[in-house]
């Protein structure tokens, strides 16, 4: 049974997380995709800007950061003195 999010997070026994998200499918995030040809990459440039506008936008510290063609990986470091102030 899964575990909820209270007992998930510790803020306390360590504020540093990293994070993957991946593409579904076979599709891709950026770069070229050689079943369709299509050209992604200005997704890159789209995911880049935003994952530094929400960092700016919530208590959230993005300490590194890779996208690849088909996921991206961020390492993330949550602010609890600028979210409790």
């Amino acid at each position: 049974m899964p575990k909820p999010h209270y007992a998930q997070v510790s803020l306390e026994a360590t504020p540093y997380y990293h994070c993957i998200a991946r593409c579904v499918r076979r599709a891709f995030l950026c770069g070229i995709d050689v079943a369709t040809g299509e050209n992604y990459d200005y997704h890159r440039q789209w995911l880049e800007g935003k994952l530094l506008e929400l960092g700016s936008i919530f208590s959230i510290d993005i300490c590194s950061y890779a996208i690849m063609s088909n996921h991206y990986h961020v390492v993330l470091h949550i602010n609890k003195t600028q979210a409790t102030n």
